[in-house]
């Protein structure tokens, strides 16, 4: 293994000087892919509706290609699972990723295709590793094996030898045979669609294998340490895996698990690294161990537009490119990408912390926030404002969810959080004083607000019993 990882180093280490030329010249690159992708689908059934061939400026594709949901598209990705070809990309799509988050439907299906599996997908992978043996050369990550976390997939009942699942079994069921040679379990248990299965079969197979890194969501990831830890009736994972040096997490913010982590993983030398991938495609990561916000990657067949929140709700919002975004300012993300997804408006929001490069932060989802009084609270002011009160409690916290209560009956209007704890507050009370004193510094709106309880209350605070979360989740049929 150890030639192994001195194999590999060198060959991913060639990458970052591809890294380093959209860095330096972020505008043509970006430019250049927007171009590649009109002429790559200009025959298709989309290309054509819109006339991608005589497009030339980015402002005529602006003017011509309105941004969509989800909602939108459905019906031509719905021809798309059924088989119909140049849809939204030239050839046939056999697989799809499935995730939530339409009001359509129970579940979205985002087409993956080979360009954008092996030149998005992967290539984040590759130059995830990359970055990582940058920034630690002494790295001996795969003088051991890698444990990736993902879900299933499963054939597409309405076109022969064609799939769906998530988007982490989609990447696992496609992966180039090397990449076996560094990870574990074996793809059968991995990809395995009962999850309460999965987890005792993965925590069997991975207990006794020199494990050095970890790939997956941070929640999930936490149920399947601790089952390993009461296996073996260890304190702590090193004691289990004495080699492990890191952890690529994404899909939830980190911080609010941060602590678990580090009784986990007791060891002043443990690198996280934070990823921003999805079913449409993988779009940042962290690229230096020392900040806390991630590069955005400019070549991977993803051309990005930014809708500043004040323009969100309208029938067309209006869209900015990266030479027009600014610091520590909210936008919904509309991507353009080589699957097929033209002015695509994810659902997520990001923030700018630097121009040079270009480097964000996730703060939320468009849906995911709390207006009902003016107070425009999202999601990342809940979570710093919950990580911080539970670190000034001595608590942890397991999940939470918040909505508003709203004013009636002469009753002024609050926010409700159901909290569930693996280790209770010391003070419940002095939780929700340092909750809600965090929150106002964090958001003015919030703040005003709360101004002498005119409008807002303090927060009132559920307590969840322990596994509340686990099994609304597992009766929703979404565990992993």
């Amino acid at each position: 293994m150890a030639l192994f990882n001195s194999i590999l180093k060198s060959v991913l280490s060639r990458r970052i000087k591809h890294i380093e030329r959209f860095m330096d010249q972020p505008l043509e690159v970006q430019d250049a892919l927007l171009k590649s992708l009109l002429k790559r689908a200009k025959n298709t059934e989309y290309g054509k509706q819109y006339g991608f061939e005589s497009i030339k400026t980015l402002d005529e594709y602006r003017q011509r290609v309105p941004i969509h949901t989800y909602e939108d598209l459905f019906p031509q990705i719905d021809r798309m699972m059924r088989g119909e070809a140049s849809i939204l990309w030239p050839g046939v799509v056999t697989w799809f990723s499935k995730s939530s988050g339409t009001t359509n439907a129970k579940s979205k299906f985002i087409p993956v295709t080979k360009e954008a599996l092996e030149n998005c997908h992967y290539k984040g992978g590759k130059d995830l590793i990359s970055l990582y043996f940058h920034n630690n050369p002494a790295s001996r990550m795969f003088d051991g094996k890698g444990l990736a976390i993902g879900g299933s997939y499963k054939p597409n009942e309405r076109f022969p030898n064609s799939y769906y699942g998530d988007v982490s079994a989609v990447i696992m069921a496609n992966l180039p045979r090397w990449a076996g040679y560094a990870s574990t379990p074996d793809p059968k248990i991995a990809l395995i669609g009962e999850w309460e299965e999965k987890l005792e079969r993965i925590s069997q197979a991975i207990i006794d294998e020199n494990v050095t890194n970890i790939s997956g969501v941070p929640t999930w990831t936490i149920v399947l340490l601790e089952k390993i830890l009461a296996k073996t009736a260890k304190k702590n994972m090193l004691e289990v895996w004495p080699n492990f040096e890191v952890f690529f997490h994404g899909a939830v913010a980190f911080h609010p698990y941060r602590e678990i982590f580090q009784k986990l993983f007791p060891k002043p030398d443990m690198h996280y690294m934070e990823t921003y991938n999805a079913s449409e495609g993988f779009f940042a990561m962290k690229d230096s161990l020392e900040r806390d916000d991630m590069l955005l990657m400019l070549d991977y067949g993803v051309y990005y537009e930014f809708v500043p929140m004040d323009e969100l709700g309208k029938l067309q919002p209006k869209a900015i490119g990266l030479a027009e975004v600014r610091l520590e300012t909210n936008y919904a993300m509309v991507i353009t990408t080589n699957g097929g997804l033209w002015r695509y408006q994810i659902g997520d929001t990001i923030k700018f912390t630097s121009l040079n490069p270009f480097r964000i932060k996730i703060s939320g989802r468009t849906k995911h926030f709390i207006n009902a009084f003016g107070e425009e609270l999202i999601i990342e002011n809940a979570e710093v404002a919950m990580s911080y009160a539970c670190k000034e409690t001595n608590a942890e916290m397991v999940n939470f969810t918040a909505a508003p209560l709203y004013i009636a009956n002469n009753t002024k209007g609050a926010h409700e959080w159901i909290v569930e704890f693996s280790k209770c507050p010391d003070d419940l009370s002095q939780f929700v004083t340092l909750l809600d004193g965090k929150l106002q510094s964090l958001n003015s709106d919030y703040e005003a607000k709360r101004y002498k309880n005119y409008i807002l209350q303090l927060p009132i605070i559920h307590l969840a019993p322990q596994g509340t979360f686990y099994e609304w989740m597992k009766q929703r049929q979404k565990l992993g």
